[in-house]
């Protein structure tokens, strides 16, 4: 049996695992961890990488703190790294040295969120309960920091003059503390930096559609794009030209595919990841859930061999606009760090 032939041979199975629910409407009263760190993104962010530090350290055995030794610290990447909940972090090369010389790190930390935009990155962070931010200011002055006028200024490290900055990401240049919110933002620039504090203090941001924030629920880390930045991303033209060929074979045979409004995979406790893809209408949503479960499937161009070497497809969910898929990971297999990059077929737009 011919590629294409497979395909739809799949078509009638996979169709019976799409379930329909109400749709979840307006805003949520309540909102998760992530939605809440979303709304606190720079307006113009197009990619997401969040990491539920309380979270990854719980489901890995850890109990950390400021005290704890930078072995420890490397303990926790390689445990998180193994359970594939790491891959999304803007952190990981800097950690050990966050935990010896900046006074917080991932040992410390709540949760993480890594924005990216056409014009600024930034890293917008919750404390956790026992940070302290008198230890913190300690640590930056000694780093050679540059101590801000201000208690939400920036603390600005010289990458000529400071040492630190040679070990540690750009992205740490660059570092605001608010106190009173528990939260810390930094930037490789200064606008990064200041655009993070003001997203911060805003809280209405939204980059991404609702409804597919809400269906991610609440991730122990995940890559979220907006529909735009995902069609480009995600797209088989970042294939080889025989592999996009195949790819555009497969996805004729499956059916209808439409445009996304927004993107989101993650990994929760226990292994499980959940895809979230967003449409314009309900109808689409529908009609994307049948055909992208049909492609989710099958073989995998642009990654090589098939997606069911990697996870089984448990159960797909249209919710309004989002269809969720549910994967299960075949043991050893890296899910999420594997379909966080492009080409992915079934994402494909």
């Amino acid at each position: 049996m011919t590629i294409v032939g497979a395909v739809l041979a799949l078509a009638v199975v996979v169709t019976a695992v799409v379930v329909l629910v109400q749709s979840l409407g307006g805003e949520d009263d309540e909102r998760t961890r992530l939605a809440g760190a979303l709304a606190m993104a720079p307006p113009d962010s197009v990619r997401f990488s969040w990491t539920d530090w309380t979270g990854v350290r719980r489901e890995v055995g850890l109990d950390l703190d400021a005290a704890s030794p930078g072995t420890a610290v490397e303990d926790l990447l390689d445990r998180g790294f193994e359970e594939d909940l790491t891959a999304t972090t803007a952190l990981g090369s800097s950690s050990v040295v966050m935990q010896q010389r900046l006074g917080f790190s991932p040992a410390t930390l709540d949760w993480e969120l890594f924005s990216q935009g056409p014009t600024v990155a930034t890293l917008t962070m919750r404390a956790g309960p026992d940070l302290d931010f008198d230890f913190v200011a300690a640590r930056l002055r000694e780093a050679g920091y540059e101590e801000p006028d201000s208690a939400t200024g920036t603390w600005v490290a010289d990458p000529v003059e400071d040492q630190i900055t040679s070990v540690i990401s750009p992205e740490l240049t660059i570092i605001s503390l608010d106190r009173d919110a528990g939260m810390l933002y930094a930037s490789d620039t200064l606008t990064g930096a200041l655009v993070a504090l003001e997203a911060g203090a805003d809280r209405e941001t939204r980059a991404l559609p609702s409804e597919v924030v809400a269906a991610a629920g609440d991730p122990l880390s995940a890559s979220l794009f907006t529909g735009d930045h995902a069609c480009s991303a995600l797209a088989m033209a970042r294939a080889d030209v025989t592999d996009e060929e195949a790819g555009k074979a497969l996805v004729a045979a499956a059916g209808d595919v439409n445009p996304l409004t927004g993107f989101s995979i993650g990994a929760g406790a226990g292994g499980d990841v959940r895809v979230v893809m967003g449409f314009e209408s309900e109808e689409q949503a529908r009609t994307n859930a049948e055909t992208r479960a049909v492609l989710a499937t099958g073989p995998a161009p642009g990654q090589g061999g098939d997606f069911d070497e990697r996870f089984t497809l448990d159960r797909v969910t249209v919710t309004g606009q989002a269809v969720t898929f549910d994967l299960v990971p075949e043991p050893g297999a890296y899910v999420l760090s594997d379909l966080g990059n492009g080409p992915v077929l079934f994402a494909t737009c």
